[in-house]
């Protein structure tokens, strides 16, 4: 499969995505951000504090001859400080860093969560939006810390630097040229050893992916009757080996550069400074006597402390720039404008549905026309099946009934008024579905019926048995270990209960009966049954939703016959429209399904009566 090409940012977005990353995270818990400024600018400080002035004072003081008392005095006043120092750093990891990084977690996910709550469902069923959604989720809280600690690292060890300069020069001006070669080694030959590991990690990342694949396939379950029953296995060996050759060919093929790189690094970013540095120190104070002991004592230390400080440097500023482009992630989701997002206020659409009308209705997807000029209508209380054949745009119609989308032309209109107007979530809560993709959640039996919905504790376990008995599943659940308590899944639970489909097809139903509401939706909901299974669920369906508008969408035509209108479903468009009488004496496409349907029965049926005899 050819890998996406990751999107690449310029240096100024770079710079203003981590400034949004402090700016997120100063909003969510201001007191992370100010911990980690004062912890790294004490950090810097003490550094140059014992380079550039400690020593110095110390020897100088002995040079002078000041007492013992004085310096002793000097030295526990510091002391105290760096316990102090200590004692706060100790504080940070033992207690402020953990409380604040829950904090963050939480409030940070809350905002994500709520937001991938907001956005309209087309998000998700769009592959690169939900690439760049899971990207901006995947430990979203850790990486935000660290880019705020790492632009603080940046800010404070810049000037950091700069001190460590004058201090230097300060001492004497030739020292100042030493630091030319830590800024070579990171800027030039750090550089290209990252431009190698890349390039390596590039041409490794095809063996990596086979050696990753072989080593889940060995231990996963749904392959464990193949490797026994065929001879897998040594094809999974070879494909293991020539993966594993093949890591070490690309090993082979990078380590000279990456050897010499790496050495041309560790001397200029370490030995030259610090040999040449102390070599030349020795040579100004032991030699021509320019130089004194205090001042060499400055330089040598402040050799130790300035090429730290560049790494540092340098390396929170590639970091920065690594990260920019997960803060470009998290950015553009939180930055985005739903098009159809769920807390969209408007009228209040009451409790009655008298119509709902689809009126010239278009929609397209992808650049793809789904549905065209559809025009069709719901009367309140009446029955209506949606029958045609897979991709004839049904599913797509219920989900624009529903507001998962907008038409891309035409209106939808609900009592006369376009439903745009309404308030979504009202809108909404006057549907009940029970949708064929459907997923069971890891939690009981009876929320997963009941879904969250404000249902009175004294009334729910009545309502949840009414529901299940409805669908035909409470004789099932009942004999579970805990009944309608009983968890769903083994996800948390190695005691949960796994179901089969059809099984799980009639608590989904359950979900459309526990719910009190005018419209009634049932996408396939007997797919997974058994005929007489089948035909028991639907005359519970149209018993005990009489009162409400149901409308079927099913494949099997003799399931809604009894529907008192069926639309006919081809090309995106309603190509036939009538009671089942009046379209099986039309003759058209909708009569030829059901009598070849009902051909398959009987000949199913033969089949069967000729077995048994």
């Amino acid at each position: 499969m050819k890998e996406k090409k990751q999107p690449e940012i310029g240096k100024c977005r770079a710079v203003s995505n981590n400034l949004f990353a402090v700016g997120l995270l100063r909003r969510i818990c201001p007191s992370m951000v100010v911990h980690q400024a004062i912890s790294r600018f004490f950090s810097y400080f003490e550094w140059l504090f014992y380079s550039a002035f400690f020593m110095r004072y110390v020897i100088d003081a002995l040079d002078r001859g000041d007492t013992f008392r004085k310096i002793m005095v000097f030295i526990v006043i510091v002391a105290v400080v760096e316990a102090g120092l200590s004692l706060y750093d100790k504080a940070l990891s033992g207690r402020i860093y953990p409380v604040n990084q829950a904090i963050v977690n939480k409030r940070l996910f809350g905002r994500l969560f709520r937001k991938s709550r907001n956005v309209e469902l087309s998000c998700f069923e769009d592959s690169d939006f939900y690439d760049r959604y899971t990207l901006a989720m995947e430990k979203a809280d850790t990486r935000l810390m660290a880019t705020t600690e790492a632009a603080f690292k940046a800010v404070f060890g810049a000037i950091a630097s700069v001190c460590a300069f004058v201090f230097m020069y300060r001492v004497d001006k030739i020292s100042v040229l030493f630091i030319l070669f830590p800024i070579i080694g990171n800027s030039v030959f750090n550089r290209r050893n990252s431009r190698i590991d890349y390039a390596r990690n590039k041409d490794m990342a095809p063996h990596n992916r086979k050696i990753a694949y072989v080593n889940r396939v060995m231990y996963l379950p749904e392959y464990a009757k193949e490797m026994r029953l065929t001879g897998v296995f040594s094809l999974m060996r070879r494909q293991y080996r020539e993966a594993i050759t093949g890591v070490s060919d690309v090993t082979k093929k990078y380590t000279k550069r990456a050897a010499i790189n790496h050495w041309l690094y560790v001397m200029f970013t370490f030995t030259f400074i610090f040999e040449g540095l102390l070599i030349y120190g020795a040579y100004r104070t032991l030699v021509n006597r320019t130089m004194t002991l205090g001042e060499l004592s400055v330089i040598t230390t402040m050799m130790v402390s300035t090429t730290w400080i560049l790494i540092g440097f340098t390396e929170a500023l590639t970091e920065l720039f690594k990260n920019g482009l997960f803060i470009e992630y998290l950015r553009n989701f939180l930055e985005y404008k739903e098009k159809i997002p769920e807390d969209a206020d408007g009228a209040d659409p009451g409790t009655e549905i008298r119509s709902i009308e689809f009126r010239d209705v278009s929609f397209s997807y992808k650049d793809k026309e789904v549905l065209s000029h559809l025009s069709m209508e719901f009367r309140g209380g009446k029955t209506y099946a949606l029958v045609g054949h897979n991709g004839a745009g049904k599913t797509t119609l219920i989900k624009l009934l529903l507001r998962f989308y907008d038409p891309t032309e035409g209106t939808i209109l609900l009592n006369g008024r376009d439903i745009r107007e309404y308030n979504l979530r009202k809108y909404r809560a006057l549907f009940a579905t029970a949708f064929q993709d459907h997923r069971m959640f890891s939690m009981s039996v009876a929320d997963n019926v009941v879904m969250g919905e404000a249902v009175p504790a004294e009334e729910k376990e009545e309502r949840v048995t009414w529901a299940l008995k409805q669908a035909g599943a409470y004789d099932k659940v009942m004999s579970l270990p805990k009944g309608m308590d009983t968890i769903l899944t083994r996800e948390f639970d190695d005691e949960g209960a796994m179901l089969s489909g059809g099984e799980f097809q009639k608590i989904v139903v359950a979900r459309a009966f526990v719910r009190e509401c005018p419209f009634k939706i049932f996408d396939e909901p007997s797919s997974a049954l058994d005929p007489i299974a089948e035909a028991q669920l639907f005359d519970n369906i149209y018993d005990s939703c009489r009162h409400n508008t149901l409308v079927f969408i099913s494949h099997r035509l003799s399931s809604v016959q009894n529907a008192d209108w069926v639309y006919l479903l081809s090309d995106g468009t309603v190509k036939e429209a009538g009671t089942h009488r009046m379209l099986m004496n039309e003759g058209g496409i909708y009569a030829d399904m059901y009598t070849k349907q009902a051909k398959n029965y009987l000949a199913l049926s033969d089949a069967k009566g000729g077995a048994s005899a």
